[in-house]
């Protein structure tokens, strides 16, 4: 009896929906492949001759599109060297890291109740800020690598804290200014790389020259792998973060602006000072994303700097339910499928876009957690139940 309760308290919780939201995304994904297979399409035409060629075709399509995702993202078994073989948890891992990084970054601020969309701006600010340190001087590589990765931070709280700032004092809607900033940054970067201090010598695209070796970040496996120390920057700060948000005065009044502001304010929290250091610690979270993307992945600025990466954090931070630990394990996932897309679409003829439905039907069951109890038959949580 007390297993079987035990049992009920898991699933009610809320704990399991990111879980099962994922479950159901891969389900959704797998549906969508059969139906965008040839072979699938082909059977089906004579489905009610031999129904069994088409449920075979079904089944071969979606094992074989994620047994390539496997493959791609975690371990290819089928390589026939070592490197090979554990090369797709490495590209998983290098993938993860900027995507974490930033994720973290808008968990604090989703935790302190500011809902922070200017994760790309402040990648690109951070890429911007450790690029020119990277690019203008020469320094012995224990004072040039740590320096670059500190402009890098320092960039990010800078454009995050501006937000903070204007929120602070006008009262502006953070959502707003966060996406207007995001366009703002792009275009100021866009601009700089067409300006000597940053354009490469005899280029016509905008595109920076490498930084210098002695601010890169180094390679954790050598030559042949893209992992860099940037990984090693990120689980820190995964740390960090938790340090911060749980185990310091500061995260309790971070929590507590998020939980209820008046409330804080009624408790002594100097709100608009916490709004600014709020989105100064979110946008430099999100700085040394970009610092590890020019220093370590890149190792040269371009317009596309940031990927997709500050979008892909806002859901990073939502399926780890804003906890620095489920932010990393959701981080790995999103690197993992976008390490695996590539091998599903070379192997497989899987469109890359099957991956990006499957990251926004996640998002779609997070943010409907009755329709994700719904379709698994979980009890309701204890608060709503009749």
């Amino acid at each position: 009896m007390n297993q079987q309760k035990l049992i009920r308290e898991i699933f009610s919780g809320n704990a399991v929906i990111p879980i099962f939201a994922v479950l159901a995304s891969f389900v959704f994904g797998g549906i969508l492949i059969a139906f965008a297979n040839e072979d699938v399409q082909e059977a089906s035409g004579y489905f009610f001759a031999r129904p069994m060629d088409t449920i075979t075709a079904v089944l071969n399509s979606v094992f074989g599109a994620y047994d390539a995702l496997f493959r791609g993202s975690i371990f290819n078994y089928q390589a026939v060297t070592p490197q090979a073989m554990i090369k797709p948890i490495t590209e998983t891992l290098a993938f993860a890291t900027p995507i974490t990084l930033a994720g973290l970054g808008l968990a604090v601020g989703f935790r302190s109740g500011l809902f922070n969309i200017g994760g790309q701006g402040q990648i690109i600010f951070g890429a911007m800020f450790a690029g020119y340190v990277g690019l203008s001087f020469e320094a012995p590589f224990l004072i040039h690598m740590p320096m670059a990765v500190l402009a890098g931070l320092i960039g990010g709280a800078l454009w995050g804290g501006l937000v903070g700032l204007l929120k602070a004092t006008t009262g502006a809607n953070e959502v707003v200014v966060t996406i207007m900033f995001n366009y703002i940054a792009l275009l100021l970067l866009t601009y700089l790389l067409k300006t000597p201090v940053f354009q490469a010598p005899n280029q016509v695209n905008p595109i920076s020259s490498p930084v210098a070796e002695s601010s890169r970040l180094p390679g954790i496996l050598g030559d042949g792998f893209r992992l860099h120390f940037g990984l090693i920057i990120m689980l820190a700060m995964v740390f960090v973060v938790w340090w911060l948000l749980y185990r310091s005065s500061i995260g309790f009044q971070f929590r507590a602006l998020g939980f209820n502001p008046n409330a804080a304010r009624t408790a002594g929290v100097n709100i608009p000072l916490t709004y600014v250091l709020v989105m100064a610690v979110s946008g430099a979270l999100a700085g040394l994303a970009g610092a590890s993307q020019v220093l370590g992945a890149d190792k040269q600025l371009t317009v596309g700097i940031s990927a997709t990466f500050g979008i892909d954090a806002i859901t990073v931070a939502l399926l780890g339910r804003n906890n620095p630990f489920g932010v990393l394990a959701a981080g790995i996932l999103f690197g993992g499928l976008r390490s695996g897309a590539v091998l599903m679409q070379a192997n497989q003829g899987v469109p890359v876009d099957i991956v990006l439905v499957v990251q926004s039907t996640i998002v779609l069951f997070i943010a409907a957690p009755p329709l994700v109890r719904a379709l698994f038959r979980l009890p309701k949580p204890k608060a709503v139940q009749a």
